[in-house]
């Protein structure tokens, strides 16, 4: 008998990946959540319904697994410090061995309150709870900026001078951003599921395949033969852009002063891409992909 994980969030961009790796490792029986599992057209063995709100579902749909991967989403108004909670108390009443977090560095308490991201420091203030709930075995991974996300949420604007690109309150000239095919998640924690002992001992796993500025960005995409631009704005001006812009700032600010995955991030992005399954896809191979 294959030992089952679960996998929270299977239809997102992180729960995607992890289904798709694990299932093509082909050591595990996969179960999707979601909550809608008639219309789940992944690769997951199986799919229950399950949701974070609601500590019952999570119960029925943890029974008989050795382990889970949990992330929560910020972005579609999760109250992310609850909806962890809820994932542990299931995961300790159904025997769950392995508790995998996707979590983010601590925002408040790296930049001892100067910077606020509450997407980053909410998954943070989760870790503890993890930690203390007793599990055999128990692994954070973290999330780097994707890839993806510059074909999706923020993908290049046109501009007012006539070029296309990105306007963000960064410096394009500092390498601050840790970032990867998200995708690559799933090599992450399959390598997490399958070495317990190297990987399940509160150990953190930073996904990050490369670290660039905004200008090694626009150099990579030049070398395809698309000509983007960048324009730096002040962080209170970018704040009013749009819903949600004042985070972003908060965040970039967060970037420039500390990198994306904080401080000495070093050891845990070296301990992810030893654990990982397999190599990560570079920033280049993915243009290639996604032209």
């Amino acid at each position: 008998m294959k030992k089952t994980i679960i996998v929270i969030g299977a239809t997102g961009s992180q729960g995607k990946g992890v289904v798709n790796t694990l299932v093509n490792e082909g050591s595990f029986n996969v179960k999707a959540t979601t909550r809608n599992p008639e219309k789940y057209s992944g690769k997951a063995h199986e799919a229950v319904y399950a949701d974070l709100t609601d500590l019952q579902s999570l119960k029925e749909a943890f029974k008989d697994a050795y382990g889970v991967f949990v992330v929560t989403d910020f972005w579609a108004g999760a109250d992310e410090i609850t909806q962890g909670r809820n994932a542990i108390e299931a995961a300790k009443a159904t025997g769950i061995q392995h508790f995998v977090w996707s979590t983010l560095p601590d925002v408040e308490s790296i930049s001892n309150g100067e910077f606020d991201v509450p997407h980053f420091t909410n998954k943070s203030k989760v870790d503890n709870l993890v930690k203390n709930a007793g599990f055999k075995f128990s692994t954070f991974v973290e999330a780097p900026f994707y890839f993806q996300n510059l074909i999706g949420r923020l993908a290049p604007q046109e501009k007012q001078d006539g070029t296309t690109g990105w306007t963000f309150p960064l410096d394009p000239t500092k390498k601050v951003i840790h970032w990867s095919d998200i995708n690559d998640m799933g090599k992450v924690v399959a390598g997490a599921f399958l070495q317990p002992e190297k990987a399940g001992n509160s150990n953190y796993l930073a996904l990050a395949t490369e670290l660039n500025s905004f200008n090694d960005v626009l150099e990579a995409y030049k070398k395809h033969g698309k000509e983007y631009s960048f324009t730096q704005v002040p962080g209170e001006v970018f704040s009013t852009f749009f819903e949600g812009a004042k985070e972003m700032a908060e965040m970039c600010g967060f970037w420039e002063k500390y990198t994306y995955m904080g401080p000495d991030s070093t050891l845990q992005i070296e301990l992810a891409k030893e654990i990982a399954t397999s190599e990560y896809v570079s920033f280049d191979e993915w243009i290639s992909q996604n032209e």
